[in-house]
């Protein structure tokens, strides 16, 4: 019988910690304060607040995981195994980092302490993995760059060595996230922590020319939205169609951010591609009966400033494709339509694999469309058949609703609808209203999404 990978999910709160446990996680992992690359968004950012996350995992016979995969200027190397101390006395089950200097304090100072080489650190190939190994580390992240044919033979070389790959969540445009935009435009560094998501913002593209100074500046007052310029970088060009690139391709961009009105910024785009646009996020599911065969340790999703109702979704569906690929069950495509429901930019399965048929991504994208859903609110409290909903976002009666809770999901269509006061109401418009319906007690403490 084929081993079941660990499933690890990030834990950015107590509460989503829980939920990612209730929804099938093994494990979780949450950042340092300080020396990690996960300070936003991060509850954890206090020593009591880890150990109450540390404590309750192991309570519940789990596995937390700290990351401390900050890559460490001077200044912080003189505070580092002071503020290290505490958090080694807290019996995390592995340090995740990637600082060689960083690894080598630690593993003088507490030997025994299991550490985990963050993706940061780019592991690409089988030799990374053994030096790794003769450091004494226990597990490598691999790069997300890797195909499944290459993580295979990873596995076949190193098979001494602990295997985690990512299999969702938000891919960084640059080499396994180790990117310089946010420092760029805001003066805070990605990789000391403090990423604001700025390959995520919303950008408008418009031509520039250089001018006598050798400065760039717009060529014309209109905006053209990246959409645009990318379909029209997409048209045929007969006279020059022997060329690799199009013309276009060579010529200097301006970028302004909605946020930042007349601030134009330059973009140059060379022959592997244009790096300032934001990527589509990671959905490998449909891979994960391949990387429980080859033998992966751990299958791990991202989710930096996620909310619970993702941890939640992504545990229940990763949990079932693991479990059923272990069984040897076939992969159910309903999963697709389950992930759709989640805020995303598109889906791509990354490096997985690397040339897709058109027929399989027409049927990839058929099976994701299919059941597509919207997260809209959270049981509270169950009272005489009436559950009490926090509302996120607007739904009403006659829509079909997915009660998602751990003990199975069920599908209803809403009948009834009450406020507060207790009468009746036909919609509920959205975040920040709390209303009434009908449900079975045993989902008492489920999440709601509306199919679409």
């Amino acid at each position: 019988m084929l081993q079941a990978p660990e499933l690890l999910l990030p834990a950015g709160s107590l509460a989503k910690m829980h939920a990612a446990f209730d929804f099938g996680a093994d494990a979780v992992y949450a950042g340092q304060p300080r020396y990690s690359l996960r300070v936003r968004n991060n509850d954890f950012s206090t020593l009591q607040t880890l150990q109450e996350g540390i404590d309750g995992a192991h309570a519940r016979g789990k596995q937390f995981f700290v990351a401390s995969n900050i890559f460490a200027h001077n200044a912080k190397l003189k505070t580092y195994l002071r503020d290290m101390a505490p958090v080694i006395a807290m019996k995390p089950d592995a340090l995740i980092m990637a600082d060689p200097g960083l690894i080598m304090m630690v593993r003088d100072q507490w030997p025994d302490m299991p550490i985990h080489l963050s993706v940061q650190a780019n592991a690409v190939n089988w030799a990374d993995v053994k030096f790794w190994h003769r450091m004494g580390l226990t597990r490598v992240i691999l790069s997300r760059e890797l195909s499944l044919d290459e993580i295979e033979e990873i596995r076949q070389r190193c098979p001494e060595m602990e295997l985690e790959v990512f299999v969702h969540g938000a891919l960084c445009i640059a080499y396994s996230g180790r990117c310089l935009l946010s420092g760029y435009f805001n003066h805070r560094d990605p990789n000391q922590g403090t990423c604001t998501n700025s390959c995520r913002w919303d950008y408008k593209v418009q031509p520039a020319a250089e001018d006598a100074s050798g400065d760039l500046g717009a060529m014309q007052t209109i905006p053209l939205r990246f959409e645009q310029a990318l379909e029209q970088a997409r048209q045929p060009w007969s006279s020059l169609h022997q060329q690799p690139r199009h013309p276009l391709a060579d010529q200097p961009y301006l970028i302004e951010e909605t946020g930042r009105p007349g601030q134009l910024m330059p973009i140059l785009e060379d022959e592997h591609g244009t790096y300032i646009m934001n990527s589509k996020d990671l959905r490998a599911v449909e891979h994960i009966e391949r990387l429980v065969k080859i033998g992966v340790t751990s299958l791990k999703v991202e989710g930096r400033t996620k909310s619970l109702y993702y941890a939640a979704r992504t545990a229940q569906v990763y949990r079932q494709a693991i479990d059923d690929a272990v069984a040897g069950r076939p992969f159910d495509i309903g999963l697709l339509g389950q992930l759709q429901g989640l805020a995303n930019r598109g889906y791509t399965d990354g490096f997985y694999q690397r040339h897709h048929t058109q027929a399989h991504q027409n049927y990839m994208r058929g099976a994701s469309e299919a059941e597509r859903s919207q997260y809209v609110g959270d049981v509270l409290g169950m009272q005489d058949g009436w559950a009490r909903v926090e509302v996120k976002n607007r739904f009403a009666v006659g829509d079909r609703i997915e009660a998602i809770h751990p003990g199975g999901n069920r599908d209803l269509t809403l009948a009834r609808m009450r406020a507060d006061d207790g009468s009746d109401i036909a919609v509920a418009p959205g975040s920040g209203h709390f209303v009434h319906i009908e449900l079975d007690p045993a989902l008492d403490g489920a999440l709601l999404a509306r199919y679409l």
